[in-house]
């Protein structure tokens, strides 16, 4: 079906495009490319294989640039056209604007100086992901990127540990086994899936255990986007005795502090009451 030319209120649209299959995009969200006055785009050239792959013209109408690294220079311009009342279409690279992708300071300031913004919603690998885990989805928590030191990600996750939520993630091929490693740890083995290529030729979901998934990975490293959703935190009971006798065979090959998250992971509990225990047991010990 063609996209129709429509009047457009002066304003800002973001619309979602595809995040793999170029046919997955709404009609409105052609509609709107093909009658916003302005366009903009994470990356023109995607902007225009997209508009030529469902027959909409660009004419004459500005296509500008905008994303995480030109924003303060090409927003000014943007909100120029705002102000000339014309209506401008914003979409970034795939999926949905301001989730994992550039938007918030356009939008932030496109509202706070009294401008229609709306959106025509669409694609996301968040939710993709989430229909296809296998994992609960009455409450999730994205997280997004985690940081590239172990340090850091170990971090990042020990502050979702305890969120009653199926935890969602994007990851990339070079660092998914360590992100994998990292979660086992400090989560302990829940149930999660490693998705890939969501909606694309090869998409695949790989569903088990962490501690499966690891071997997976490993035996067959994934290619392309990435997305880990990882069941919540469950409520069983630690058993003190078997937390003494877990930590102690752990403190005879490894340190104190590797040890402890180590323990902390398996059993899902904190790593802090696991490290001071640690700590006792090993001046005991010594």
């Amino acid at each position: 079906m063609n996209a129709k030319t429509v009047k457009l209120e002066a304003g800002l649209y973001f619309v979602a495009t595809p995040i793999g299959t170029a046919r997955d995009i709404t009609l409105r969200a052609l509609d709107i490319l093909a009658s916003a006055d302005v366009l903009a785009a994470e990356d023109t050239r995607s902007m225009r294989r997209l508009m030529d792959i469902h027959g909409i013209p660009l004419g004459d109408r500005p296509l500008l640039s905008y994303h995480d690294h030109n924003g303060a220079r090409a927003r000014p311009k943007l909100m120029q056209f705002l102000a000339e009342g014309r209506s401008v279409a914003y979409a970034s690279e795939a999926g949905t604007p301001l989730i994992a992708d550039p938007g918030f300071d356009l939008s932030k300031e496109a509202s706070s100086e009294g401008y229609l913004v709306t959106s025509a919603p669409g694609p996301t690998a968040i939710v993709t992901a989430l229909t296809l885990a296998g994992l609960p989805t009455d409450k999730f928590l994205f997280v997004g990127f985690l940081p590239n030191t172990k340090a850091a990600r170990i971090s990042a996750i020990e502050a979702v540990r305890e969120v009653p939520a199926t935890l969602v993630f994007y990851e990339s091929p070079k660092r998914i086994a360590a992100m994998l490693a990292n979660s086992l740890t400090v989560l302990g083995d829940r149930p999660a899936a490693v998705c890939r290529e969501l909606t694309k030729k090869f998409e695949e979901i790989r569903r088990g255990t962490l501690s499966e998934l690891i071997d997976s990975v490993k035996e067959r490293p994934p290619k392309g986007e990435i997305v880990v959703v990882i069941d919540r935190a469950g409520k069983a009971t630690v058993n003190e005795s078997d937390l003494e006798e877990d930590l102690r065979e752990a403190l005879g090959r490894m340190s104190v502090k590797d040890a402890s998250e180590m323990v902390a992971g398996v059993h899902g509990i904190p790593r802090r009451k696991v490290y001071q225990l640690a700590l006792a047991m090993d001046r005991t010990d010594g």
